[in-house]
């Protein structure tokens, strides 16, 4: 009886593809992702994460230069001093250009070489002055690796200078720093953390499962026989899955807001003073996830076959988006990879809208991604659909 009841049990599992990709091919996905980011974040394996420095060269002198060479050898820092591979003065970064090139999420950390850096280096007296590093609180450690390696570089650059009368770890440094935050600061000004990014990578990722689950109604309808008679009033099947999307895009923007609401009152993230750029990201990215939700629940046979599917690819999607690991301190070629998932956009856009404090213009840009998305998801479910029309 025993033997027999385990026989049975793999033949069902034989029948059930969704079963095995949920008992086989999830947890390697899953392990395989985590590998590649942790791994090559970290130094554990495959190619170490290169930092994106720009640096603006102020000095233009053989100091200057002989520091910023000593940089660019640093294995993990990728170091650019102007916008292309010329030497045209039009591309050459300035103090402005960097700024802007952190404010807007193109670099983490930029760095402005002064002038007098020539009579600065190896100073021990605290005179002399300063490297500005340009950096964006939402990724803490790039700024630190820089501003080390920088320090190393410059030990390498300079001879060691004799006769020090330093008293502090500060006048002790080769090269000393003024950091100078471009986002993020009426945050840090108020005592609010990272609460924005938690929050918004949690929404997408519980929003996406809540579609997919949400859509399997439909499945629930073609095997109760509700669907075939919705078909034959009249409705459509158009119809009835812009009915199912509308209500599934208000589901979410339901959701999301309840997320960002505690995040207010728990966290103090300051959802009332970005009103604005949430609706309009959160709104694009309900509306999306909606359409995402319908194409599993009509691609899917049964609920078993959709919780399948639904469990890898929202766990897929959510590993290399960003909501359980910062895009930012993935390897770059995984940054790039991570942008095929809409939810990757919208993670963008709530941090332009709470962190980088952006533009409702410039949110235009992941929004129009994400209505891309949703019209291509929704165009795809009503293709799928024809076979319950057929039926």
């Amino acid at each position: 009886m025993i033997r027999a009841l385990v026989v049975s049990s793999w033949r069902q599992l034989a029948r059930d593809r969704a079963a095995q990709v949920v008992s086989f091919v999830v947890p390697i996905v899953f392990f395989s992702i985590m590998v590649s980011i942790f791994g090559s974040s970290t130094g554990g394996g495959g190619t170490p994460r290169r930092t994106f420095v720009p640096v603006a060269d102020v000095s233009r002198t053989p100091v200057s230069r002989a520091l910023i060479a000593a940089l660019a050898e640093e294995p993990a820092l990728r170091v650019r001093t102007a916008s292309r591979d010329s030497s045209s003065p039009a591309d050459v970064f300035t103090p402005a250009t960097i700024e802007q090139l952190v404010r807007t999420g193109e670099a983490s950390v930029g760095l402005v070489i002064p002038a007098g850096i020539d009579t600065s280096l190896m100073r021990f007296d605290g005179g002399g002055v300063r490297v500005v590093a340009y950096s964006d609180p939402g990724d803490p450690v790039s700024s630190r690796v820089a501003t080390g390696l920088l320090q190393r570089a410059a030990i390498r650059a300079m001879l060691q200078r004799a006769g020090s009368t330093a008293t502090t770890p500060e006048q002790l440094a080769p090269v000393r720093f003024e950091e100078r935050p471009v986002a993020g600061q009426r945050r840090q000004g108020e005592g609010v953390d990272l609460a924005a990014f938690y929050a918004a990578g949690v929404a997408v990722m519980f929003l996406m499962f809540t579609a997919s689950g949400a859509g399997g109604v439909l499945i629930e309808e073609q095997e109760s026989g509700t669907l075939e008679r919705l078909l034959t009033s009249g409705l459509g099947m158009t119809r009835l899955l812009a009915a199912k999307w509308a209500w599934l895009t208000l589901l979410g923007v339901g959701q999301i807001t309840i997320m960002f609401l505690w995040a207010q009152l728990v966290f103090r993230v300051p959802l009332f003073s970005h009103l604005p750029g949430f609706v309009m990201v959160t709104v694009a990215t309900a509306a999306c996830t909606a359409a995402f939700g319908l194409v599993l629940a009509t691609i899917a046979r049964t609920r078993q076959q959709l919780q399948g599917m639904a469990n890898l690819i929202v766990l897929s999607l959510s590993a290399i988006g960003g909501s359980m690991f910062p895009r930012f301190l993935m390897p770059e070629w995984m940054q790039k990879m991570s942008l095929i998932g809409f939810n990757a956009w919208a993670l963008e856009g709530y941090l332009g809208v709470f962190w980088r404090e952006a533009s409702l213009v410039t949110l235009l840009g992941p929004v129009a991604v994400l209505l891309g998305f949703g019209a291509g998801f929704f165009l795809l479910a009503r293709r799928v659909a024809r076979r319950w029309e057929a039926a």
